[in-house]
């Protein structure tokens, strides 16, 4: 039953199946995948110093927060499948809220899976070298930078996996959920490790805390553009919130995993990267192609290197169904409110999922993750991402104004400064990546505009 606002309901077909610990585990688990383990050389070749490499870090964490303890007063107000499409919904119209579920559907989700996949190969490719071999050549100019299109080996590979963990999904939010807390333990288990390992070693300096290099790019520019980086890194916090008709007692739930969920990823960071710049100077880490691995060889050999890029195919591989596991339910909640093919409404009657909203998601993501390299890939998720952020952020003041009766189980501290500060810093962001990836940039505003034609289309048959 549809309530008579779009993307709110009064009652969900789907399943309220995760607790507590199902929605931190989705928090933490989506956000630490690849980026830890390779974001760091990119970071240090664009600021210079490891110093800096902490000032992003420290900068991205504290700001990622600020967006947590935003999201945590929208999802508890409105739990409803599909996260910040109810709450653009709710406080722009559906003409937003349609926006932000075409992007996240066909660029900013789908290439955040493309990315973990390309991730998860490039670990791989430790063990099995010719993963990184090329398959076949698309003598065309759609490949990153311009040239011709590569296809190898790895991601056909990594597409199987991200089948795989689409199928896993499409069995049920309790399978799904119950994946996702034991492959979170584990890898954080392991990162810890890890940290351990480096930090207790005795092959490292302290010295190389304020080791330097030529920076790429340096100054305010190179500091954004390490902030693109790290923020790639903390990615996918908001995830939870896309689960809102799935979580039991989401006003109490929601705000907790995203809170509890943003602090440990970000103290898991940090110590990370003072375990890379303590056994690392910075322009070794600069030079890492995977840092983590590299710190490893270097305490423990190669059987060390080996460990570490196991542990980053255990993290890619909780941070991709996660990622399956949220971000299906935006194009499902989209087609329930006529606003996308009505078939992606359906749910599966034994299994209780959106099963294909799912599977569109996969195969989609697949062909995405054919299309660039890791850098690349991750950039586009950001730039369409973060403007959707902002704009999400925004809402819970327009809420206020618009809607200061609803009851609100949490609201944000700070207010209307922790939001105000978070819009400001997504606005200079987007500035800053829009000049130094116009490429990227360019492609999730397009993706963006041809959106529009489907929303009047979908909008005039909804009103039918």
């Amino acid at each position: 039953m549809k309530s008579s606002e779009p993307g709110v309901f009064q009652q969900d077909s789907l399943r309220r199946a995760l607790g507590p610990w199902s929605a931190i585990a989705v928090v933490i688990g989506t956000v630490i995948g690849s980026g830890i383990f390779l974001v760091p050389s990119d970071m240090v070749k664009a600021v210079g110093s490891a110093e800096m490499v902490f000032v992003v870090w420290v900068f991205g964490g504290i700001l990622t927060l600020f967006g947590a303890l935003t999201y945590a007063e929208l999802s508890a107000a409105l739990p409803g499948a599909g996260g910040e499409y109810v709450y653009l919904n709710a406080a722009y119209g559906p003409f937003f809220g349609f926006i932000y579920g075409w992007t996240q559907t066909w660029v900013a989700k789908a290439a955040s899976i493309a990315t973990l996949g390309t991730g998860f190969f490039t670990y791989l490719a430790d063990f099995f070298p010719g993963l990184t071999g090329v398959l076949y050549t698309v003598p065309l100019p759609i490949g990153p930078g311009g040239g011709p299109l590569e296809i190898r080996y790895g991601q056909l590979l990594a597409i199987g996996v991200v089948l795989l963990l689409a199928v896993v999904n499409y069995l049920g939010v309790r399978v799904g959920g119950g994946v996702q807390v034991g492959v979170t333990v584990l890898k954080v288990s392991l990162i810890a490790g890890l940290i351990v390992a480096g930090l207790a070693s005795g092959r490292g300096n302290v010295s190389n805390f304020h080791s330097s290099m030529t920076a790429d790019l340096g100054g305010i520019t190179g500091f954004f553009a390490a902030l693109v980086a790290a923020l790639w890194a903390y990615d996918g916090w908001n995830n939870a919130g896309m689960l809102g008709s799935e979580i039991e007692r989401p006003g109490r739930t929601l705000p907790l995993a995203l809170i509890t969920g943003t602090l440990c990823v970000m103290a898991v960071y940090l110590l990370a990267n003072v375990a890379y710049f303590y056994v690392l100077s910075g322009p070794e880490v600069g030079s890492s192609e995977r840092v983590a691995a590299d710190m490893m060889r270097r305490v423990l050999g190669q059987p060390g290197a080996a460990v570490v890029s196991a542990a980053a195919m255990i993290s890619i591989f909780a941070a991709l169904n996660g990622s399956i596991l949220s971000g299906s339910r935006v194009p499902y909640a989209m087609a329930r409110d006529g606003y996308l093919f009505s078939g992606l409404s359906r749910v599966h009657p034994r299994f209780r999922t959106p099963g294909a909203s799912i599977l569109l998601l996969g195969l989609w993501s697949s062909v995405v993750l054919l299309s660039g390299q890791y850098k690349q890939l991750y950039t586009l998720v950001i730039f369409p991402s973060w403007i959707l952020y902002g704009m999400t952020a925004a809402s819970v003041i327009v809420l206020r104004h618009k809607r200061p009766d609803l009851e609100r189980p949490y609201r944000v501290p700070g207010y209307p400064l922790v939001p105000l500060l978070f819009v400001l810093v997504a606005l200079v962001l987007l500035y800053s990546t829009l000049r130094t990836s116009p490429r990227e940039s360019g492609i999730g505003l397009g993706v963006i505009v041809a959106g529009l034609p489907f929303y009047f289309h979908w909008k005039n048959r909804h009103k039918a």
